[in-house]
């Protein structure tokens, strides 16, 4: 897709990370240089985990693989240790562990607090911040102004449990924070996710067992990415907005501005592979109507979803089980280093294609070359256009595990993979003490205090108190049988009589007159939606829960249309001055809002 874009010469790529993670990735380019250096949790090892926004007993971990995550949580717990969950709701994990309740996007207030303390007390591992960071004076001055008194009413964390963790997470022997989706959809995501990781090198626990990690992989993933000018971080912005590329790409949410706003480099032609952006971007309304602009829309899916009903062409693709696999971009999540490849478990139906064959065979007919970074742009000069297992096979063949065309014996290559449909672990636990030599920075540290980062502390402390006319506060969730706004087409994942429902406080419901089940009108500054009611306690009071990936229109998705529900992005803004600066993430949670009861619906 790069490549293919690249030849193109476009710049309008974008992805789903703008809805969910670019932030974390923006993050790390401040932090080290690099936008795929992300740690991950040692959650192995660790004897503190403070989880924001997290939940993994559903989710089963978001930039981390973890395939039993929910033992390596349990077993935290038993070796003596502690799991503390701070989230709006409390959640399926924090169900099962301490649950910290944090008010919608007020993880960066919480953060700061922790780092006040940190300093003011001294409690900071001054050796780690001497030998790993620079700007940790900047820092420590930023931190001042936010001593958990003055934040608990941003954080909803009172000022003697804020004390109480900060000292916590610096008296443990090995701690680590680990924030994922609900921290990055807010307002302040890249400040949020950049604070998670100085906490943790402030305590001491960046690049050490049962801390933040970096993980390795059989393939020199850092090199790969670096050499084919993929990892980028604002090396280009985008036409409308003036937001920075993320890897490559710009935030969905312009998408639609860009295809109705008239002048050079005009979007006017969209491909779109396994998204449906109808759904899926704040403002659908907006998406929906700016797609009827384009002179062409093409669709690679499985199904012909809300999106694929105004496409010109839909292009068939393949399951998991029709294609070959390797989890690439991922290898260095997983807790465990492990390797794995997958073959096609049936023929392909019909005419459905691998994605990468069908962009191949448009680049083709174009003649257009593709190759995404060194050694395949040497091969499409020689006439020759490498497919992705021969590519697989020489960059496991020539890495750190590799087995160098037979001169180690033992080493990895693909078909050694294919010998072992089940993978192969490489070591018990990753290498620490890495993270020196991987920071792209210069001076080989860890900058705490970026002039992006002192921008964005200060525009937090300038934020204006919540309208009043939306007292409260929408966040997503997630549903252990959806994934976005996949699955719902699956009737084995539909049984059970399942239905969307918004998630309210007890105390809420009865100040706006609704009771359980009961039909209520949703409403934010840009549109409505109507849902029924679940009063729950496990919701905190002044927050909304809603589960995004319903509201289906597909032209053949039949089961998902049935199912109804709506699509909670209809109250997000379409605007795209509303996404955050730094990452230009979508502002999907703590969506301001009021609740009104509705009539029952006739039948």
């Amino acid at each position: 897709m790069n490549g293919f874009m690249a030849a193109l010469g476009s710049p309008h790529f974008y992805s789903a990370g703008s809805q969910d993670t670019n932030n974390r990735f923006a993050a790390s380019a401040l932090l080290y240089g690099s936008p795929v250096l992300v740690p991950i949790p040692d959650l192995k090892r660790t004897d503190l985990l403070l989880m924001l926004g997290a939940n993994p007993h559903v989710s089963h971990g978001s930039l981390i693989t973890a395939p039993r995550v929910k033992d390596d949580l349990a077993a935290i717990v038993r070796r003596g240790g502690r799991v503390i969950v701070g989230d709006p709701r409390r959640t399926e994990t924090a169900r099962a562990y301490e649950h910290l309740p944090v008010l919608p996007d007020g993880d960066a207030w919480l953060l700061l607090s922790l780092l006040n303390v940190l300093f003011d007390e001294e409690l900071e591992d001054r050796d780690a911040c001497a030998r790993q960071a620079t700007g940790v004076r900047t820092l420590r001055r930023l931190a001042a102004a936010f001593p958990p008194e003055e934040t608990a009413s941003r954080s909803g964390v009172p000022a003697p449990t804020a004390r109480a963790l900060a000292r916590d997470l610096a008296a443990a022997e090995r701690a680590v924070v680990y924030g994922r989706t609900g921290t990055c959809l807010g307002r302040y995501g890249t400040l949020t996710a950049f604070l998670i990781d100085a906490v943790t090198l402030v305590t001491g626990n960046l690049d050490r067992p049962g801390g933040g990690i970096f993980g390795g992989s059989p393939i020199r993933v850092d090199e790969i990415l670096r050499l084919s000018g993929l990892a980028t971080y604002g090396r280009t912005r985008s036409r409308v907005g003036g937001y920075p590329d993320v890897l490559g790409t710009f935030p969905a949410g312009v998408m639609a501005e860009e295809i109705t706003t008239p002048g050079p480099g005009r979007l006017r032609a969209l491909l779109v592979s396994a998204g449906n952006p109808v759904s899926s971007l704040p403002g659908s309304a907006a998406v929906d109507a700016a797609l009827d602009e384009l002179d062409l829309l093409v669709c690679i899916d499985l199904y012909v979803t809300d999106t694929g009903r105004k496409a010109d062409y839909v292009l068939p693709a393949t399951t998991f089980l029709e294609r070959e696999d390797f989890p690439l971009p991922f290898l260095q999540n997983h807790l465990t280093p492990y390797v794995t490849w997958t073959e096609p478990v049936v023929p392909p139906r019909g005419e459905a294609r691998q994605e990468w064959e069908i962009i191949d065979d448009l680049a083709r007919r174009m003649r257009l070359g593709i190759g995404a970074f060194g050694p395949q742009r040497l091969a499409h000069r020689l006439g020759v256009r490498p497919s992705p297992r021969r590519m697989v096979d020489a960059l496991l063949r020539t890495g750190p595990y590799g087995d160098w065309y037979g001169l180690r014996r033992g080493g990895l290559s693909l078909r050694e993979l294919r010998e072992r449909p089940h993978g192969v672990v490489l070591a018990d636990h990753h290498r620490t003490g890495t993270l020196r030599r991987r920071i792209l920075h210069k001076d080989r540290r860890v900058h705490l205090a970026p002039p992006e980062i002192v921008a964005e502390v200060e525009r937090l402390a300038a934020a204006p108190a919540p309208p009043a006319e939306f007292p409260l506060r929408l966040i997503g969730m997630r549903e252990l049988r959806s994934h976005n706004s996949w699955m719902h087409n699956a009737p084995a994942l539909m049984r059970g009589k399942r239905r969307h429902t918004a998630r309210v406080n007890p105390e809420d419901a009865a100040e706006h007159g609704l009771q359980d089940g009961a039909l209520c009108r949703i409403s934010s500054a840009h549109g409505s939606i109507d849902l029924p009611v679940t009063v729950t306690d496990e919701m905190t009071p002044g927050t909304v829960a809603v589960p995004h990936g319903w509201g289906h229109q597909g032209g053949g998705w039949r089961g998902a249309n049935a199912a109804g529900g709506a699509n909670v992005n209809l109250l997000a803004s379409p605007d795209p001055d509303d996404l955050e600066p730094l990452a230009g993430m979508a502002h999907l949670n703590a969506v301001p809002i009021t609740l009104a009861p509705l009539p029952p619906a006739r039948h």
